[in-house]
């Protein structure tokens, strides 16, 4: 599998370390894609690949996997491009789906060019119970609780706990569209962004980035609560996140997959 990564920020570099240096899956990064020459060139030279700064130059190396790791704004501009070019594709910018019509475009294209969009579970876990609770329609409730530093947030550091939000998916992702990634796929794998219920709250005392999962229906009910640590160079970004970009990778290539 020769993979191609868009974004060159703290994700793109793990991928790097786990993928090309430690040998975590078989394949390779080969490309990089971004607008910070900078950190771009330094991450070419350091991983020997090639590092391009003009999108048809990325999509034209022999990639076969591209993995979007940038941000929502990178996400919408290119991903159907992708998609139209016939490579695989790994979306981390979840936050991107809040346009309801862009995925059902992308499931279009994908199908009409034959190949594969994941859309990795990120922070959460609970989407495989979720899926099979809501698979003859008997999901009725799931709302997520997210506690958050304030550095998490984008806050000041003597932010008090604060409850910040308290509405739908769909509201919260503009309000928050750099920390609702686990709002929206957890919205995808259950009931909707309209009727999917989002908490967000601003907690100085919390170490980790904590998400409390509640469903109830046919099925019975649910709890979960995850404790995500961040990335040691990013407090915004969960290590689980980046994690489960490794995971769907690794899941390319297994004969038998466990979960749905």
């Amino acid at each position: 599998m020769k993979i191609g990564i868009i974004g060159t920020g703290n994700i793109a570099t793990y991928l790097l370390e786990k993928i090309n240096d430690e040998k975590w899956l078989n394949g390779e990064v080969i490309a990089l894609f971004g607008r910070n020459r900078e950190v771009g060139e330094n991450l070419a030279t350091r991983y020997g690949i090639d590092f391009h700064t003009e999108f048809q130059d990325f999509l034209d190396a022999p990639i076969t996997m591209v993995v979007e790791a940038a941000t929502i704004e990178a996400a919408n501009h290119y991903i159907k491009a992708v998609v139209t070019s016939k490579k695989d594709l790994i979306v981390s910018s979840i936050g991107v789906f809040n346009d309801i019509q862009l995925l059902d475009e992308l499931k279009e294209l994908a199908e009409s060019n034959g190949v594969q969009v994941s859309l990795p579970s990120g922070a959460i876990g609970g989407l495989d119970l979720l899926k099979s609770a809501n698979a003859v329609n008997g999901l009725k409730h799931v709302q997520i609780t997210t506690r958050k530093s304030p550095a998490s947030l984008g806050l000041q550091a003597n932010h008090g706990e604060e409850l910040l939000f308290d509405g739908s998916a769909r509201e919260a992702i503009p309000k928050f569209p750099r920390n609702m990634n686990v709002a929206l796929v957890l919205a995808l794998a259950g009931i909707g962004i309209e009727k999917t219920r989002v908490q967000v709250v601003v907690d100085p005392a919390v170490k980790r980035n904590t998400h409390v999962i509640e469903a109830d229906g046919d099925f019975g009910n649910m709890k979960l609560q995850i404790e995500n640590n961040p990335m040691p160079n990013n407090p915004k970004t969960s290590h689980l996140a980046a994690l489960s970009i490794l995971d769907a990778l690794k899941n390319k290539d297994y004969s038998i997959r466990i979960g749905n």
